[in-house]
């Protein structure tokens, strides 16, 4: 009995003693079992522990091409580190080969003498590594181009008499292509490595595979191109299979017709790929491109990413992507020469139909014509279910606003754009565009009407949908508070934010498409806290490395496909928007402790420097965009406000520190001592010409000329109380008005923020009377403006002038780091009261896990609800009043003995506290 007694209290501490530490979310190159990745995968985890305080102290990884590693033997080594994040691959002590499947699974031990059950296992595919790898395949095409009639770069303007000699007036083709080919008994895995430009769908047996969408991601296809993994094991028939591709335009071509931002033609459509099917016996079978595929023209007679797309469903081959088709009338496919340096897996997440939005109203404006309106201004396309007869085409027109006759108004968004469908007859059909995509909220339909119209003969709508696609970059935050206008205003950031994140950071999903370079670090903190956007900043790098010219300039735009040849006026050359190769590595550094993207872009941004010291003049720089869009009384564009030489100077000097920071981490000490030394002298000239010592006031005393030197470190430290408050005395009385611009409103939110007058940015913003959020929403904004006053004329769905957001989460939410912690390792929370707001609720996912800050006040008391993940901890600051007292799980916080009190400042209680879920009560 006793025995039975003891075998059962074992088996329950056993029980107990497994669940103390958990090991989750196994990620491999910050993804979930990616199918696809580089040769040297970097590894991550995160844990899940009952104690508090709970810090990893050693690990131990598995990695097979097994799929049982539950009977792998325990061989590996017991790794004595902390770290749970970009754990790089020598520590798997094991060849990592191209074209392979591998399984691994992690267990850790704990500071608390807490050992983890192995992880479930995770799994990882590796990609092609080299051009060797490609087993011969080769880029093939339905047509092709001379060299002498490419258009690279691109033309942003030009007349017939220039496009009569280039390719660019000619409308390429959108081809298909197919090859059938026999798969065989006993396969035991089968991989498709391929690519198509500018963009491809795949099928397989008739089989769409994947739910990409504008695959691949764009770049500079005369340095890189991208191309995908598909794991087809399961897909494959062992008798007759088809591989299908359609190929569309993108950025690889952009032909002269209808709506462009600019003309560009790399080349016509192409593709390239590798079927490897590996058999049982370990035989493989290569199915790769070649001029044995065929080729024909596709029922996409139109596709431009400016202009639209059209569709004829008559010229639909039945079939065509399935064994057994009749290609008797095909043609064969012609090879094609690579454009491209690099053939290279694509890393960051895809693209993809994220969201279906119903429509919310449709209305006949006039005969024959109606207007769907689906409540929300987005970037995507749509989808159409229609009946109808053959050779009926629909057209629809889509629109961020509407025009005094409530008809589509593209004057700012780029027009003509349409998509139109050309039905075949044959029942309800569904189309929607491959090779496009806009910025709408309205779509006008002419040629059709709604299934519900009542005596029509036009082709009936059965359904149109909207289908909102962007990066699929995993959501890392969330926000809610009390004041509902700020939710509101949250909703209105957090739409420009999906629809400006595709396979590069746009700043409007219409007219530009363009990755402008000065939003991806100005907007940086308030995208990161709501989207992991680790692999698409690695990314962004890669195109600023491919763009930068010889003389070390990086142009305002990555990839460049059009040289803005402006005469100096900024639209090429910006030192605000080049910055982005200086401070972009940092911040991703900082976000997510990712050491090598610094040693790795040192070289890029140490160039720049170099050539932003080569444009100074007595070590200031007096050109660019400067202050862009700023609210002052002219219309909007050039800065008003603010010299272009401060927002110049002051960046450059920017760079300069954190270069020298880089230089160190770098193995260039000579180097980072260099780029201090130039720091300071630059630090001495832009005081010398800007600061006025008598009146405490920078330049014009503009709210960017008095916060961009106090948050880059301009400000000497015996003026800067006088400078801070010269900057909140002067927004006083201004009336509290947003004037910041493009450049200057960021450090304007993170200098109010970090000076404590979070209370004066709740004034200014809690607010609809003046140009900012409020008026654009009381305008009818559902998407951030390009404008602060929400102007017609210009984009109203625009990326650049979102930096609210950031303080929803570090000033009402209080979440932010340590100055010496990077990935939010030693976190700080210091949430804020203002104004009315009586509630917030905010979380962010670090690459530890979740931290939660939530606080509410009531009568006599206020709560906080805080949760520091396991594997890091907390410099938490809360608002105490004299008299008051701070509990925690029923007792004084100095009597926790996971809750170390540092003392007070500020009217705050300063604590510190390791990994756990807390509940404080201050009353």
């Amino acid at each position: 009995m006793r025995q039975g007694i003891m075998m059962l209290f074992l088996l329950l501490y056993l029980k107990s003693w497994g669940q103390e530490l958990q090991v989750v979310n196994l990620r491999t190159d910050r993804k979930i079992n990616p199918v696809g990745t580089g040769l040297s995968p970097a590894f991550s985890w995160e844990l899940i522990a009952s104690q508090r305080g709970c810090m990893q102290t050693m690990f131990q990884i598995q990695v097979t091409e097994d799929t049982a590693l539950a009977g792998t033997k325990d061989t590996s080594a017991r790794i004595r580190i902390s770290q749970s994040y970009n754990i790089d691959p020598h520590f798997v002590k094991r060849a990592i080969l191209p074209a392979h499947k591998y399984y691994w699974r992690v267990r850790v031990w704990d500071n608390h003498g807490n050992v983890s059950s192995w992880s479930a296992a995770a799994s990882f595919t590796i990609a092609l590594a080299s051009r060797q790898d490609w087993a011969q395949a080769q880029w093939i095409g339905y047509e092709d181009i001379p060299d002498s009639m490419r258009v690279v770069p691109g033309v942003h303007s030009g007349g017939d008499k220039f496009y009569e000699k280039h390719k660019a007036r000619q409308r390429p083709v959108v081809p298909l292509f197919r090859k059938e080919f026999l798969g065989g008994d006993h396969i035991k895995s089968a991989l498709l490595f391929i690519s198509g430009l500018g963009q491809y769908e795949v099928s397989l047996n008739g089989e769409k595979l994947g739910d990409n969408f504008l695959a691949p991601g764009w770049t500079d296809y005369d340095e890189t191109v991208l191309h995908n993994t598909y794991d087809v094991t399961d897909k494959l028939k062992a008798g007759g299979n088809a591989l299908g591709i359609i190929v569309g335009n993108g950025f690889f071509n952009v032909n002269k017709e209808r709506y462009k931002k600019l003309s560009i033609a790399y080349g016509m459509p192409r593709m390239i790929c590798r079927l490897m099917i590996t058999y049982a016996d370990g035989t493989v079978k290569n199915i790769v491109s070649g001029d044995d595929w065929k080729t024909a023209p596709s029922p996409v007679t139109f596709a431009s990413i400016y202009g639209g797309e059209d569709y004829d469903a008559q010229l639909e081959q039945s079939g065509w992507d399935k064994p057994s088709f009749n290609v008797a009338h095909w043609k064969q496919a012609i090879i094609v020469k690579a454009t491209e340096k690099r053939l290279v897996p694509e890393l960051d997440h895809p693209v993809k139909v994220m969201e279906i939005l119903p429509v919310k109203k449709v209305t006949q404006v006039q005969p024959g014509v109606y207007m769907y309106d689906f409540g929300q201004n987005a970037s995507g396309i749509v989808e159409l279910k229609v009946k109808g007869k053959r050779g009926q085409t629909v057209k629809l027109i889509p629109a961020e606003l509407l025009n005094a006759s409530k008809l589509s108004n593209q004057k700012a968004t780029g027009s003509p754009y349409y998509f139109s469908y050309t039905l075949k007859g044959d029942g309800e059909e569904v189309w929607r565009p491959r090779f496009t995509y806009y910025g709408f909220r309205y779509v006008q339909v002419e040629g059709a009407a709604p299934d519900t119209a009542a005596n029509i003969l036009l082709p009936a709508i059965t359904q149109l949908n909207f289908l909102h696609t962007r990066n699929a970059a995993p959501a890392t935050g969330s926000f809610s508070c009390s004041n509902e206008l700020f939710n509101r205003i949250y909703t209105l950031i957090q739409w420009a934010i999906k629809s400006n994140l595709q396979s590069v950071a746009t700043d409007c999903p219409h007219r530009e498409k363009l990755s402008w370079l000065e939003q991806d670090y100005l907007m940086g903190n308030s995208i990161q806290y709501n989207y992991d956007i680790s692999l698409l900043y690695r990314k962004l790098l890669d195109d600023m490395r491919e763009a930068q010219t010889d003389s070390g300039l990086v142009p305002d735009i990555a990839p460049e496909y059009v040289f803005f040849d402006d005469n100096g006026f900024g639209f090429r050359d910006s030192p605000e928007w080049g910055s982005a190769s200086v401070i972009l590595p940092w911040q991703l550094y900082k976000w997510y402790g990712d050491t090598g993207i610094i040693r790795k872009a040192y070289p890029t941004a140490s160039k720049y420097a170099n050539y932003l010291q080569s444009k100074a003049v007595n070590n200031m720089l007096s050109y660019g965009l400067g202050d862009w869009y700023d609210n002052g009384p002219q219309r909007p564009g050039l800065a008003q406000l603010t010299p272009k030489a401060l927002t110049a100077t002051a960046i450059y000097y920017y760079d300069l520190m954190l270069l020298s920071k880089m230089g160190s981490m770098s193995g260039d000490p000579e180097g980072a001592k260099r780029a201090a030394a130039l720091a300071a002298r630059v630090k001495k000239a832009f005081n010398e010409q800007f600061f006025n010592p008598a009146t405490k006031v920078y330049a014009t005393g503009s709210q960017t000329a008095m916060a961009m030197p106090l948050c880059v470190g301009l400000v000497e430290a015996q003026y800067r109380k006088a400078v801070f408050r010269n900057l909140v005395d002067s927004i006083e009385q201004n009336g509290r008005k947003l004037t910041a611009g493009d450049i200057g409103f960021h450090f304007l939110v993170q200098a109010l923020q970090e000076g404590s007058a979070s209370q004066l940015l709740y004034e200014m913003n809690n607010r609809d009377d003046v140009p900012g959020y409020g008026f654009q929403l009381a305008k009818g904004a559902t998407a951030l403006t390009e404008s602060w006053a929400a102007l017609e004329r210009v984009s109203n769905n625009h990326l650049m002038l979102g930096h609210l957001m950031e303080w929803f989460y570090t000033g009402l939410g209080g979440i932010t780091q340590q100055d010496r912690s990077i990935a939010y390792k030693e976190a700080v929370i210091r949430p804020e009261m203002v104004g009315d707001v009586s509630w917030v609720k905010t979380s962010y996912k670090t690459v530890f896990g979740a931290i939660i800050s939530e606080w509410e006040k009531k009568a006599d008391e206020l709560t906080f609800h805080i949760v520091i993940p396991p594997n890091s901890s907390a410099l938490i600051k809360l608002p105490v009043m004299k008299g008051q007292q701070v509990m925690e799980g029923g007792q004084g916080v100095d009597k926790q003995r996971d809750i170390k009190v540092k003392g007070y400042e500020d009217g705050r209680i300063v604590l510190t506290a390791g990994s756990g879920d807390y509940r404080f009560v201050v009353k």
